[in-house]
């Protein structure tokens, strides 16, 4: 469906307003939400997502299509919700504590919002006892920890042990990412994923939810 295809086009490019006009006129034509949801701003999203993993667009553009998709996700949430339309799961996110570095977490956010995640961002420098009491509260299936310095990644570790001891482990999948997180030491901690960027991050959330 062409206007489909153009609210895509649009919100790739970052321009808000002329997606907002679009999502307008697609709810005016009668196409269901979950369509111009689906095949219009989160196709968008996704393709964008893949051009920042391939460095085709950078962290700037990223933030403009991500505007985008919020407010033309805004105008769709009355008919979602008339629609039935559920997030294909929760997630939460935040920095662990004494990092007060938030650009990547919040670029995490942005392409698991563009999956189609409910996505609960507590923030940054977030002790162990906030994140067991969130995931104690919401029941996120993916739990997302990040990590900027060589100096908090262990705090990575510290949250890991503690839903351990609160017995929560078991019911959520921690993903680990930050500058100085690798493979070796998601493995390390005990995490179920790690992931070197925002694109990869959001595909590897999605698994876990399939």
């Amino acid at each position: 469906m062409e206007i489909l295809v153009n609210i895509s086009e649009s919100l790739q490019k970052g321009k808000a307003k002329d997606v907002v006009e679009l999502v307008k006129q697609a709810i005016a034509d009668g196409i269901p939400a979950s369509k111009i949801l689906d095949q219009g701003l989160l196709d968008g999203m996704g393709k964008i997502g893949v051009r920042f993993k391939n460095n085709e667009v950078f962290v700037p553009e990223v933030l403009i299509a991500a505007r985008a998709l919020n407010q033309g996700t805004e105008l769709l949430k009355q008919k979602l919700l008339e629609e039935g339309v559920q997030p294909i799961g929760r997630a939460i996110i935040c920095t662990v504590k004494g990092d007060l570095h938030d650009i990547g977490k919040n670029l995490v956010k942005m392409m698991l919002e563009g999956a189609g995640f409910e996505v609960m961002d507590l923030g940054i420098d977030i002790s162990e006892d906030k994140i067991v009491e969130a995931v104690r509260e919401h029941k996120p299936q993916v739990l997302l920890l990040s990590a900027l310095l060589t100096t908090t990644m262990n705090e990575q570790q510290v949250v890991i042990d503690a839903l351990k001891a609160a017995g929560l482990r078991d019911s959520v999948k921690i993903m680990v990412g930050g500058a100085p997180i690798s493979q070796s030491f998601s493995d390390q901690i005990g995490a179920d994923a790690y992931s070197p960027d925002a694109a990869s991050a959001a595909e590897v959330a999605r698994t876990f939810v399939a």
